[in-house]
């Protein structure tokens, strides 16, 4: 009988057996592949190898017709088929337009090579762009964003989608009603500043199916993270508490004041009062719930931006959220933002060093790691921020991205890097230096980024072209260089401010100081714009030559603003109106330039908006969302100072709102040339403009017109 039972499995699960074995390795990528590169994943063979010193390595190869990559990971597996597609097929994707057409033939490896990972951990995003980029992705985008983040050898990344849900069980837990829990979330287009503790209920009341919605997306997120070998970062429980919570309970609580604008922020719960304890925990019971125990990183941080901490043992109640983190995901990761003055030494001193990590942010600028002793000696990430809002803008600290990454690798505090990482505020913008620095992390030697430019180029573009290799070494020295100066992210443009006199920044952090040779840039583009007529037609190409001429645009308007300004010095209403002729046409020149291409596009980020929510009432409230970021911001508020934080040189935003302020500012200009009172309220336009249900769809102009427009640009601003 025990024979015949033998003979029975052994039948059974033999065919098993012989599945998992033929089963391909790291399939997932080569779905990836499928996915991007329909034309090469035929060509391609996986195979797996062990880790070098316990970080990531690939190997490329050519074999039987097939291009051959073995990797430790899936995640190395999909950096290794980018390196193929940079370095041997001459094609990329980027966020601003894709090159990954099929190539004539399909390159070999005449020799084998390898490529490691100089750190564990390549990180990516930070919460201000879950809303700035991302506030209306749906799977299609998600699923777009996740490929590209793997074949950039992404391995951690912040994607706190659908964390409404788990607060939303967690306060009915507490007793809090639908219409308390409603007042607390954000809408879609704030969410990053409700989970930072700067605000609550803004953009909101969102419905429950806006809710279910993420929260279905968010699984489909984490699947797919899963197979792609990334992990994710979670939001975890610090002590955020809506306001109304002192009115509920009694319960030791900090109120944390005001944020920027005037928001209100969420109250701060004492980790040693004992509703935290359970709280936390009731949090955390409805996130595994929902997503799963294998989560393995919390994003958390207490007091930031100015938030207060009058009276409270810091130490102890960081020891205590760490403690209760620990105990729901045991061997989990507390990812704190290094970000001003946070993390503090105080709230440091208490924690598990082993079980912490920190995101240098503002690398572009500070050297916080080096100030501050690796953070007391504590893991870190170096990053840089580079865009703030999503402004639209050419920027990037190349060479010191490369120079730094290396000097705090070699440094005294070199055990403490464990990885770099890319952290703008929106990503749809400056594709280089998304991939410098993500590339980076797979660089032992130190890299001299006019040298890795001339791959890039070909890789960009697909064609090893003379003029574009001079143009970005122009690029290099102009928009791209390293001035040591501190700016958040690109210059600003002056079309996209609120109109005043003498300004001095579009938005209140901002800057409209060029820290280049403006002549020189503008030979850089005309060289570039002069490239072989081959490549006219690739999506890269084009794209960006309309980023380049957009700047070189921006650039003449400032001074032809500056000539609007000592127009009304000299009270000359002659020069005022003829300056302002020449301003306002330069304004349209550039809306209709950029109205060919989706990334500069109004329609674009609205018309996500209008198909994120599936009722009519969530679709009113998504493109409400969307409109209010752009413009005012919030709150309702003719003083905020957020108001054109989020500005963007994109066509329809330039023709409709940003022209109505400009022609109400040339009005009021002759008013009061004329010694009559004038209407200065530019809130009430915006407001206006962001309540209103226009969604900007132009019809694009032809490649004849735009490349006039283009030409006109170049020729520079003429006399009218």
């Amino acid at each position: 009988m025990k024979c015949w039972k033998l003979i029975f499995c052994i039948s059974v699960y033999l065919p098993f057996i012989a599945i998992a074995k033929t089963q391909p390795v790291y399939q997932p990528v080569k779905e990836l592949a499928e996915r991007r590169v329909a034309w090469l994943a035929p060509h391609l063979a996986f195979d797996s190898i062990a880790k070098e010193d316990g970080k990531d390595a690939f190997e490329l190869s050519s074999k039987d017709n097939k291009i051959n990559i073995a990797a430790s990971s899936c995640n190395a597996a999909a950096m290794g088929l980018n390196w193929y597609l940079k370095y041997y097929c001459r094609r990329s994707m980027s966020h601003l337009g894709d090159n990954l057409s099929a190539v004539d033939k399909i390159p070999v490896v005449e020799n084998k090579i390898r490529v490691a990972a100089e750190f564990p951990i390549r990180y990516a995003l930070n919460y201000c762009t879950i809303n700035y980029t991302m506030s209306f992705y749906k799977w299609a985008d998600w699923e777009r964003e996740l490929d590209w983040m793997a074949l950039n050898g992404i391995n951690l990344m912040l994607t706190p989608v659908g964390t409404e849900a788990v607060w939303q069980n967690t306060l009915k837990h507490l007793g809090f009603t639908d219409k308390e829990i409603s007042d607390f979330i954000a809408g879609p287009a704030f969410t990053a500043w409700w989970l930072m503790g700067n605000l609550e209920g803004w953009g909101g009341p969102v419905s429950q199916k806006i809710i279910d919605q993420q929260v279905a997306l968010q699984k489909k997120i984490l699947r797919r993270m899963k197979e792609l070998g990334i992990e994710p970062v979670l939001q975890g429980f610090y002590g955020m508490a809506p306001t109304t919570l002192k009115k509920k309970v009694s319960a030791k609580i900090i109120e944390q004041g005001k944020w920027a604008g005037g928001f209100q922020r969420p109250d701060f719960l004492l980790p040693e009062d004992p509703l935290f304890e359970k709280a936390a925990g009731i949090y955390y019971i409805e996130m595994k719930k929902l997503y799963g125990s294998d989560i393995h990183y919390f994003g958390a941080d207490p007091f930031h931006e100015g938030g207060k901490s009058n009276g409270l043992d810091v130490t102890k109640s960081a020891m205590i959220i760490q403690q209760i983190m620990q105990q729901y995901f045991p061997n989990s990761t507390w990812v704190l933002m290094g970000w001003h003055d946070n993390p503090s030494k105080e709230l440091l001193s208490g924690l598990d060093k082993a079980k912490t990590l920190i995101i240098e942010l503002f690398g572009e600028n500070t050297n916080n790691w080096e100030n501050r002793n690796a953070y007391e000696g504590t893991p870190f990430i170096w990053s840089n921020v580079s865009n703030f809002g999503e402004k639209v803008g050419l920027y990037g600290k190349l060479q010191r991205f490369a120079a730094e990454v290396y000097r705090a690798k070699h440094s005294k505090f070199g055990n403490y890097l464990k990885g770099v990482g890319i952290i703008p505020e929106g990503i749809n913008n400056n594709p280089v230096a998304f991939d410098l620095m993500t590339e980076l992390a797979w660089h032992t030697d130190s890299v001299d980024v006019k040298d890795w430019i001339k791959n890039y180029v070909q890789y960009r573009y697909g064609v090893n072209d003379e003029k574009l290799q001079q143009a970005w070494q122009l690029l290099l020295q102009t928009v791209y260089s390293s001035p040591d100066v501190s700016q958040e992210g690109p210059p600003e443009s002056i079309f996209c401010a609120r109109p005043a006199e003498n300004i001095k920044s579009v938005s209140t952090w901002g800057t409209r100081k060029r820290n280049y040779d403006l002549s020189a840039f503008e030979e850089a583009v005309k060289i570039f714009v002069a490239a072989d007529d081959k490549i006219t037609h690739t999506e890269t190409y084009r794209t960006d030559m309309i980023d380049l001429v957009r700047q070189v645009n921006a650039n003449h308007a400032d001074a032809t603003y500056q000539q609007m300004m000592n127009a009304i010095k000299a009270k000359d209403q002659s020069e005022f109106k003829k300056s302002y002729q020449q301003f306002e046409q330069t304004l349209l020149e550039q809306d209709s330039l950029l109205r060919n291409s989706p990334y500069f596009s109004l329609s674009r980020w609205l018309m996500q908006a209008n198909d994120f929510g599936t009722t009519s009432s969530d679709k009113r409230l998504a493109l409400r969302n969307a409109k209010i970021q752009i413009s005012y911001w919030g709150p309702d508020n003719p003083n905020s100072d957020l108001h054109d934080y989020a500005n963007k040189e994109w066509s329809g935003l330039l023709s409709s709102l940003y022209l109505e302020r400009w022609r109400k500012f040339a009005h009021n200009t002759i008013q009061k040339m004329n010694n009559q009172k004038v209407d200065e309220d530019y809130f009430s336009i915006e407001k206006k403009w962001a309540d209103d249900k226009n969604l900007f769809i132009n019809e694009p102009l032809s490649i004849k017109h735009q490349n006039e427009i283009i030409r006109a640009i170049l020729e520079g601003p003429k006399e009218h």
